[in-house]
């Protein structure tokens, strides 16, 4: 494997213009433009950035960092200053010398007014606080009030609003407007439409971030509803984002609708298995289920989004055929429990009886960095055949990765798979064909689904398969192993574009399941001599000092979102 090739030093980027606001009587300086969150150009920078920038809170529905600028629900409303001008347009002074500041009659919304030089913001006034509240109190003239039965509870911006900058009481009597409820408008989408306050933040994300022009505002006035376009279901891969984006809960999603109030949620910071482009993502579980997966904010890898098909992709976490023994069998003629030291005296004892060249190994691209550099180890020691098998359907041009592995670069790196993952699978079957390999390890694939057939693991000596549902492979291993999901353990996975990025243990491993790097860590010791580490910690921080694509990284330093690395070319 090459090493990374040195490049010449980037020139400093250059210096970002400022100006000087105040915020609440405090003075930031603040850059005077920001990306634009479509096109990435400079834009000039606004109220809400530079409060944002202060750490003072703005309350809002409409804005969204990531979308563009609607300006539609006013909650954001703000007074502010400018310094005030004299006939001859120059700044009139005060005694002590400071601009003197004329206040707006008028105030603005915060999300779509630039600053200026000198402007004084002021988000804490008696008239900043009225504005609020008679925003929340038309916000709830038609909403019905329903928090207790509402899938949004504990995460809604109208309940929580209401508690910090509503009023106690409503002058409210009318009957209200009823609007459709339970409108299903997609395969995964439910609406409510009478919770809907009209910030139409799930239009736009769908129009300029997804590319679907699907949804629009139909009726006038009170009547206003959410829609689909007609005669179309809302439908594309990325609709459960409109879940995470609303506010309150008029959208919800099919999948989480009803299942578990949101404050019962261990949150853990986890990556997205289910392609190449790895989204962050934050693993929702109580008393070791997981019910839900939604996406963490990485601007360097999937911004604030993931797509529908990754999102739910978790149910096999909790299947009821989960294998959950460690076995030792004769296949068709049953088999028996183990325990785990049992399997790796076993298994060691059978590989280092092995003639070297008489073993090969096919490790998943979607096994961990540390793992897929374990199996590595033992393949050197016994010059081992090795791969991974390569998953490449159709991608799109936003988060979907055309490379289904999640860790296609992880294998590559570490040497368990060749530069074209795929490349050594049918020189194994031919091997087994032939009789020179006579032990196969097998993680986390069901290998007679890519052109090793039982007929060819029926010739081996031994067969070792480690895995999380049962298959094929398992059901003809001599030692069947369970494994476990990305969920029950920590690690890292290097994505499509060379991000090594950590992952978090959500719950606990079902029966005797543990994770694949705990057991090889024993194998490996048993097999090379080399105890190695027992910590995930001390595991990334030796495979960075040995793989030179890795060199220089720690576990610490990956941090929350992970670190980009040089790819050999």
């Amino acid at each position: 494997m090459s090493a990374p090739v040195a490049t010449e030093p980037k020139p400093a980027p250059p210096a970002v213009e400022t100006l000087k606001v105040k915020v609440d009587g405090l003075e930031i300086a603040v850059p005077k433009t920001m990306p634009d969150p479509l096109t990435g150009k400079p834009v000039p920078t606004t109220m809400i950035q530079a409060c944002t920038l202060a750490r003072t809170d703005v309350p809002h529905y409409c804005y969204h960092p990531k979308l563009p600028v609607a300006g539609n629900c006013r909650m954001c409303l703000v007074e502010f200053g400018t310094p005030a001008m004299g006939p001859d347009r120059k700044p009139v002074l005060n005694p002590d010398g400071t601009p003197k500041i004329a206040k707006s009659p008028r105030p603005a919304i915060a999300c779509a007014t630039p600053i200026s030089p000198g402007m004084e913001i002021y988000t804490t006034t008696p008239g900043v606080k009225a504005m609020r509240e008679g925003v929340l109190e038309f916000l709830l003239i038609n909403h019905p009030l329903d928090c207790p039965i509402c899938d949004q509870a504990g995460e809604c911006k109208l309940q929580e609003y209401s508690v910090d900058y509503g009023q106690a009481t409503s002058r409210f009597v009318e009957p209200k407007v009823h609007k459709p409820k339970q409108v299903d408008l997609g395969p995964r989408i439910v609406l409510d439409d009478e919770r809907c306050i009209l910030c139409t933040r799930c239009i736009r994300f769908t129009k300029d971030i997804a590319g679907d022009d699907a949804l629009g505002i139909v009726n006038r006035g009170s009547y206003n509803t959410l829609s689909a376009y007609p005669g179309k279901a809302f439908d594309n891969n990325y609709t459960l984002n409109t879940v995470d984006l609303c506010p309150v809960g008029a959208l919800t999603s099919k999948d989480f609708r009803f299942q578990m109030r949101v404050w019962f949620l261990k949150e853990t910071k986890s990556v997205c298995t289910s392609c190449a482009t790895g989204c962050n993502i934050v693993i929702g579980a109580r008393e070791e289920k997981v019910y839900r997966y939604e996406p963490r904010e990485n601007d360097a890898v999937n911004s604030s989004w993931m797509c529908d098909s990754g999102r739910l992709n978790y149910k096999w976490i909790g299947a009821e055929n989960r294998l959950t023994e460690i076995r030792r069998q004769n296949p068709g003629a049953g088999g028996e429990k183990i325990t785990w030291t049992t399997a790796a005296k076993e298994i060691a004892d059978r590989l280092l009886a092995a003639k070297p060249g008489t073993v090969a190994i096919v490790a998943s691209a979607r096994q961990t960095n540390e793992e897929l550099f374990l199996l590595s180890q033992l393949a050197k020691k016994l010059n081992a055949l090795t791969d991974s098998v390569p998953r490449i359907q159709i991608g799109d041009k936003l988060l979907l990765s055309a490379d289904r592995n999640p860790n296609s670069n992880g294998a590559k790196l570490t040497g368990i798979a060749p530069a074209q993952l795929g490349s050594n699978l049918r020189k194994i079957a031919e091997g087994i064909g032939k009789g020179t390999i006579k032990t196969l390890l097998v993680f986390g694939e069901d290998v007679t689904r890519h052109g090793i057939g039982a007929d060819l693991l029926a010739k081996l000596d031994t067969l070792v398969a480690s895995e999380i549902l049962p298959n094929q492979t398992t059901k003809l291993a001599h030692y069947v192993l369970p494994g476990c999901a990305h969920a029950e353990k920590r690690g890292t996975f290097t994505n499509g574009k060379g991000r090594v990025q950590k992952f978090m243990k959500a719950v606990e491993p079902r029966g005797d399941a543990r994770p694949e790097g705990e057991f090889l860590h024993e194998l490996v010791a048993a097999v090379n001599g080399n105890p190695g580490f027992t910590s995930i910690e001390g595991l990334f921080n030796w495979m960075a000092r040995e793989i030179p694509a890795f060199n220089g990284l720690t576990w610490g330093g990956l941090g929350d979102t992970g670190v980009t690395i040089v790819l050999p070319s």
